[in-house]
């Protein structure tokens, strides 16, 4: 199966939409809490990468492995979201309707259903837990504000927050900071990189200058397989990655 020392092993992944190869044989591992930024011009494959992590699409051929045993392509998408792997999609999906504390309570993990969430009582470390998170997020002054009143990147770091209640090892976030001032889009960058150590984390972005703020190893990925991977400085050095992609 995957290597130990990698919480993610992709190896030789192909999904083909319509005879387009979405992903040609792509190749790729993380280490366990790393922060690693992919970025690649539309099309590049991504969002399909990501797809499979977690369960949506299926590969024709290639292994996706999650620690050191688990084969990622025998589970379905529940089975390994519960397994450890938490996805941000680039539009925040919390309820306006309820408040930011009740949103993370929402999230715990083990909680199966929205009345039965409502009903339960708390653990003092379930508590513990999500005080820890809202400290994180940066959201305990509006832990009693509704989901509706929270600003775009409010929005964003309280659905990061949700995932952080569910524990995950391995954290996909897609543009996090599409749409964000640059206030906002700088505390994301603290964010992230607080997660970083005892998560894993992957970050999808287009932002060159957020790239930049928080990347130690990127990954260039272009045609549906690694073009490029390294530091920034490699990477923006590299005469392919300017070509495809960066266009100075």
């Amino acid at each position: 199966m995957g290597d130990a020392g990698h919480i993610l092993d992709i190896h030789q992944l192909t999904v083909s939409f319509d005879g387009f190869k979405a992903l040609n044989n792509l190749t790729l591992s993380i280490q366990p809490g790393e922060l690693r930024c992919v970025i690649g011009p539309n099309g590049a494959g991504k969002t399909t990468m990501m797809d499979v992590i977690t369960g949506k699409t299926r590969p024709e051929s290639g292994t996706v492995t999650f620690g050191s045993r688990v084969n990622l392509l025998e589970l379905s998408e529940p089975e390994i979201a519960q397994g450890g792997i938490g996805r941000k999609f680039q539009k925040p999906t919390v309820f306006e309707q309820l408040t930011v504390r009740e949103n993370l309570e929402l999230a715990l993990a083990g909680r199966k259903s929205f009345l039965k969430s409502l009903l339960a009582r708390m653990t003092a470390a379930q508590e513990d837990k999500l005080y820890d998170v809202l400290e994180t997020i940066g959201l305990m002054e509006q832990h009693n504000d509704l989901g509706s009143t929270l600003s775009h990147g409010q929005k964003q770091w309280l659905e990061i927050g949700m995932l952080l209640m569910q524990e995950p090892k391995l954290l996909l976030v897609d543009e996090p900071v599409a749409g964000m001032t640059p206030q906002e889009s700088e505390r994301t960058a603290e964010l992230l990189q607080s997660l970083a150590g005892e998560h894993s984390v992957m970050v999808v972005e287009h932002d060159m200058d957020f790239i930049r703020s928080i990347a130690k190893r990127v990954t260039v990925l272009h045609e549906g397989c690694v073009l490029a991977e390294g530091d920034m400085d490699q990477v923006q050095n590299d005469p392919r990655v300017i070509e495809v992609y960066l266009g100075v």
